[in-house]
């Protein structure tokens, strides 16, 4: 994330259609990727007829280009501002063979130029070179509309959602997850296959607790790096009474996951809580999870790595932090909202103003206050929230999952640790669902409107067995 995305682009063009529609839309696709802050890759009018795609030796030559550009690439546009030729779009990207997402955009016809010059029949081509995507057995990505003119709002939203399935597409793709500790024993719920995650390309990571406690027992108080993350947490947070020895434990238990993530190249990670970290460091690892979190490295408790997925999954998408949440309590009598609850380590983006860092009033009772220090407490903000669960079926030897949108509501709440209200519609039919289902009660969220860059990328790229909850 952060990086400038670049897509290839494949011009069509079919030759007894006006040919200068292609070099028109051809320069026109460029200018509609350049304003959205995309690298275009595309054939040069010295390379090819109008720059496009026609016959198989076109498909040759573009094929040729997206390959010297592929550590780079995030996706592929094909733009039909005529017909198109069908079939060397298709071998273009048979050609390549990039696995990237494929989005596929024709170009509207004007009522006042159906004449010989002017007449597209891009609208008819579009669905030829669906036709042949489907046979070359190549997945591929629709506008909103049949469609769209490159410059118009409808191509432009169309666009921002294509740039995030292509974004958790390469991010899910080759990804390394840390697992920080064993599963407790008392959360069965968060059990996964390692085996069909490094199916689709996820690897996980492992480190022993003992390991970690081990190597915070060799950290000096005065390290460089230890005070260094010590200050990090002080600005992150309002520390209330926090003792400073618990303060100085969460920096060195940051700077140990940090290294440990560095030396083994992690992009997230899940890490056990209850109760070994608060019996034998006196913390909760809460604030040095949110901190990774809010900096779009996500981190899950309870070792819940498909958690940390489905958060990542959501950040790839929004390029904003995740949280991870239970599906918690009703709200009163309203068969739509509900509480969603952690105790917590949600990111500091999820807050209203007055969020602190605080101890964990739930497992205070078995470890002590005096051992459960770090938590954040507040209330979540409002705001259109995106959700998303993803789970590991062993019995039909898959990846599935569930996305959604609701809405985060000012209803008042009088609780601890981190809690917000949320609003979706037509909740009792999502709740059944997780429940007739058998996922887990742990659910990611976004502050966005990502759901269906989410759902599009697992399903049609990773091939997951997904379902939108509307």
């Amino acid at each position: 994330m952060g990086r400038p995305m670049t897509m290839g682009v494949v011009v069509g063009n079919r030759g007894f259609f006006p040919s200068h529609l292609a070099t028109s839309g051809r320069l026109e696709m460029i200018a509609a990727l350049e304003a959205a802050g995309i690298k275009p890759i595309v054939l040069t009018p010295d390379q090819t007829a109008h720059g496009a795609v026609e016959t198989y030796e076109d498909a040759k030559k573009c094929a040729e280009l997206f390959t010297r550009h592929a550590a780079e690439m995030d996706g592929i546009i094909i733009t039909l501002p005529n017909f198109g030729e069908e079939r060397g779009v298709a071998d273009a990207l048979r050609l390549a063979n990039l696995r990237v997402p494929v989005l596929i955009h024709a170009t509207p016809d004007t009522p006042g130029k159906m004449g010989i010059a002017f007449r597209r029949d891009s609208f008819c081509g579009k669905m030829s070179v669906c036709n042949n995507l489907k046979q070359y057995g190549i997945p591929f990505s629709l506008t909103t509309q049949h469609t769209e003119a490159p410059d118009s709002a409808w191509f432009k939203t169309d666009l921002e959602w294509f740039a995030a399935v292509c974004r958790i597409v390469r991010g899910l793709r080759n990804v390394r997850f840390g697992a920080i500790g064993a599963r407790p024993t008392a959360f069965n719920t968060v059990r996964y296959s390692e085996k069909l995650l490094e199916r689709s390309g996820i690897t996980v990571e492992t480190l022993d607790l003992s390991e970690v406690m081990g190597r915070i027992e060799r950290c000096k108080d005065n390290d460089d790096h230890v005070q260094s993350k010590l200050a990090s947490i002080r600005k992150y947070i309002p520390v209330g009474e926090t003792p400073e020895a618990a303060l100085v434990k969460m920096a060195k238990l940051a700077v140990v996951i940090d290294a440990w993530m560095a030396a083994s190249e992690l992009t997230v990670s899940a890490v056990q809580c209850w109760t070994s970290i608060e019996e034998y460091l006196g913390i909760v690892p809460c604030t040095v999870m949110s901190m990774m979190s809010e900096q779009l490295i996500p981190s899950a408790c309870e070792v819940d790595i498909l958690g940390t997925l489905s958060m990542y999954a959501l950040t790839l998408a929004s390029e904003t932090p995740s949280a991870l949440l239970d599906w918690n309590n009703n709200y009163g009598d309203n068969p739509n909202k509900a509480v969603c609850f952690h105790c917590s380590n949600l990111p500091k983006h999820f807050f209203r103003e007055g969020v602190k860092m605080d101890y964990q009033l739930i497992i205070a009772g078995t470890v002590g206050k005096e051992n459960a220090h770090g938590t954040l407490d507040g209330t979540v903000k409002a705001g259109p929230m995106s959700f998303a669960r993803f789970s590991t079926d062993d019995f039909a030897g898959r990846i599935t999952g569930y996305v959604g949108e609701g809405n985060f509501t000012d209803d008042p709440l009088n609780t601890f640790g981190g809690a917000g209200v949320v609003e979706i519609a037509n909740m009792q039919r999502l709740l059944r669902y997780i429940c007739e289902n058998g996922f887990e009660h742990h659910v990611a969220a976004n502050f966005s409107s990502v759901a269906n860059s989410v759902f599009e990328a697992a399903a049609n790229y990773l091939g997951w067995g997904m379902h939108r909850h509307c």
